[in-house]
């Protein structure tokens, strides 16, 4: 299916980074029911032949390299999202989608995580992050509602402060984030991961479970970093104090 990294299908020819119609409209033309095509276009979403991209269709996909991820305290910087100041450093522009939904009941292993009742609200976001465009790092971040609650950051990525980054959002409204927990284990990626990362089913990733702590030893929040193998390396910086 796969030729100079062109894909053709009937009397169609596109070229690496061009939108594929939709489903209905290569069935049409094919003679096929959508089903038959979405299941020939997830065999080749899994060969890396097409990739998916949430809420905006299916693509074939480009030749990648892959991007280094750098986990470091001196990531933080004033008025600036962590993510974005890592993908300048490594000449990529850095950008997300997300998704908020305030007063989320906190499942037992979140609840668990922050320190606080199964089923107490949560602020829950959910991102999608891309690096020149295309789909790097998915994660699900939950903070607890009664600590942002009537603030103007309790929507991560609405009012004045948004998208500075959990650190610098907690110190606009006077709480000092001291250090982070991060707990990486390798696992393969679910076939909705896969889609929104445009990597092979079951591809592998590394899930990184993190926790931001206050000065006073409050979990502040908590998230599910998913960063495909495919896609990138993760490099961990670690200061040395003297």
């Amino acid at each position: 299916m796969r030729g100079e990294d062109r894909v053709r299908i009937a009397d169609h020819v596109w070229e690496p980074g061009d939108r594929l119609p939709s489903c209905a409209q290569i069935g049409q033309e094919c003679g096929v029911g959508e089903n038959v095509v979405r299941r020939a276009q997830e065999l080749l979403i899994s060969h890396g032949v097409l990739e998916g991209r949430a809420g905006s269709g299916t693509y074939v996909a480009e030749p990648r390299q892959r991007v280094r991820v750098v986990r470091s305290s001196t990531r933080e910087q004033p008025a600036e999202s962590p993510f974005r100041t890592d993908m300048r450093a490594v000449g990529r522009q850095g950008d997300w989608e997300s998704r908020t939904d305030a007063k989320v009941p906190a499942p037992a292993d979140i609840a668990a995580r922050l320190g606080i009742s199964e089923g107490e609200p949560c602020v829950r976001t959910t991102y999608e992050y891309l690096a020149d465009g295309k789909p790097v790092q998915l994660s699900t971040s939950w903070e607890p509602y009664d600590l942002t609650a009537g603030t103007l950051v309790v929507l991560p990525e609405g009012g004045p402060h948004a998208g500075i980054g959990v650190v610098n959002r907690m110190a606009a409204i006077g709480v000092t984030i001291s250090h982070a927990v991060e707990q990486p284990e390798p696992r393969t990626a679910t076939a909705e991961e896969a889609s929104l990362l445009g990597i092979q089913k079951a591809g592998l990733v590394t899930h990184i479970r993190r926790t931001y702590y206050s000065d006073q030893g409050r979990p502040v929040e908590t998230a599910d970093i998913v960063v495909p193998v495919a896609h990138c390396e993760i490099v961990y910086e670690i200061p040395i104090n003297r």
